[in-house]
Order: C-alpha cells, then structure tokens, then sequence
C-alpha cells in the first residue's frame, strides 16, 4: 500500500474534527485540491460526491475508501482522515466510520489503484488488531496503527520497502517540513463579493488574509473562469456562487495555505 504509505509519510493524516460524512468528504477532498501538481480547477469534491451517491464507499470495520478518476496522467493522490467520534456514514455493518482513505486516481494509476484496494480489503479481513482503532485516543497512535497494518499485509516487504517503514517509525519529532507536506495547513472560509463597477469585498476571519485578497489582482476574474485563484503560497477555491440583483455575485471560496510558508498567520 506505497500510497497510503506515502500519506503518513508526507503528512497527510488529518484528524477530522466534524462527525458529519459530506464535511468531513469535503475537507479531504479540499487537502487534496491543495497539493500543487494537481492542475488548478479540478473540482475533487464534486467528482468524489458524485460516485458516494452511486455507491457508498465504506468497506465495514471503521473504514471507508471515498475514490474518483481524473483524465489526467499524474502520481497516485492519497490523504487519510481519523474521526475519533465516528461518523455515521451509511455502512452496511452499520459501524460508524474513523478511517476514510481518500484517492484520486489519475488514468495512469488505475492498476496500482487497483492493487492498493485489494491490499487494503485484504487487510481489514486479515488484521488481527482491528481493536487498536477504537482504542486510540490520538493522532499519533493512529498512525502507529496504520504503519502496523500496512507491515502485517505485505507477505513479503523488500529492501526498499523496509528502509521506508523504518524511516517513517524512527524520524525524529521536529523534521523539516518538506514543501509538499500538508500537515501544517492553514484552511480559511472565505466569502467574495462583486459586482459591475464594484471593488471586490472580502469577508474572512484572518486578517492577512483579507489585505491579500483586497489588493489581489486577478482574484475575481481567475474565480469566474476556473474556479481557482493561486498566487504567494494561498490557494482560493470556489465551493458555490450564488448571484443576485444586479448582477453582483457571491463567491463562497476555501483558501488554503501551509503555515510554514507565511508567518504572518495570526487573526
């Protein structure tokens, strides 16, 4: 399961704070949407709700495996979300779910996709220590959990494969945050509003944020085209719009940055 692997190695192991299933699907799907090879303007959300009302995703013990195809070439995407509460996502066993493994799977990733979800069945029949899941009480010993079904499942680990599993369970506590690394993310709620002759108005709690965007050029015309506004390290996306008289237009948008990249965070 190199993917998933890859997951808690570059971070992105998310503790989810709201037991709501179509928040907690949005919030993994916006970290996502964050990672910058994804070409600007894909809608993951949109596309993971769309199959979650053909099929429901969850696999049964805790687990669920939210997924969507892209038509793109690019590196299997993965990130992992805990729910400590448990949320009640329509399984067939009727277990509220605490894993979610979220994927998206460009066009030339599907066999690898497809090998990493069998591996990951496999192991929720196999496991013998499925118990440990509702016994943790943070995120670190989640992570410890996962990296022990991840070593249990592989019958035969090589050389390559066992450097990593030990690297990931030996690294120090302070390591440097690579750029990639999604685990220190800045996630803000952001309204837009707009209009013919009008200046932009932004409405957000951060008020860094807030100079930025008032000042940012661009920022209303990149949201109308492609639904996305990127420029020094934030990442604006457009949930929904909403227009009314006079054409002025609200823009319910997320904006997402890592915290490393400006310290200037505070409220």
């Amino acid at each position: 399961m190199d993917s998933l692997l890859d997951a808690l190695q570059e971070g992105r192991l998310i503790e989810l704070l709201d037991n709501n299933k179509e928040d907690a699907l949005q919030f993994l799907a916006h970290i996502i949407e964050a990672i910058p090879s994804l070409p600007a303007g894909t809608d993951v959300m949109e596309r993971v709700m769309a199959r979650e009302r053909a099929a429901n995703s969850a696999l049964g013990k805790g687990w669920a495996c939210p997924h969507t195809r892209v038509p793109f070439e690019e590196d299997l995407m993965c990130v992992v979300g805990w729910s400590p509460q448990g949320i009640d996502y329509g399984a067939p066993d009727g277990i509220p779910v605490s894993i979610i493994v979220m994927y998206l799977v460009p066009e030339n990733q599907r066999n690898q996709f497809l090998r990493e979800a069998s591996m990951l069945a496999k192991a929720l029949k196999s496991y013998a220590d499925m118990e440990k899941l509702s016994a943790a009480g943070e995120l670190n010993e989640i992570r410890d959990y996962l990296l022990d079904l991840i070593s249990s499942t592989r019958e035969c680990v090589g050389p390559d494969a066992r450097a990593r599993m030990i690297q990931l369970q030996v690294r120090p506590s302070v390591a440097p945050i690579p750029a990639y690394d999604l685990a220190n993310l800045i996630v803000e709620p952001v309204t837009i509003v707009t209009g013919p002759g009008l200046k932009h108005i932004v409405l957000a709690q951060n008020r860094h944020l807030v100079e930025f965007l008032d000042s940012a050029r661009g920022l209303v015309e990149k949201l109308a085209t492609e639904g996305v506004f990127q420029n020094d390290g934030w990442r604006v996306l457009k949930r929904g719009e909403v227009t009314y008289q006079g054409d002025r237009i609200l823009y319910d948008c997320l904006a997402i940055k890592t915290a490393d990249a400006n310290p200037k965070t505070d409220r």
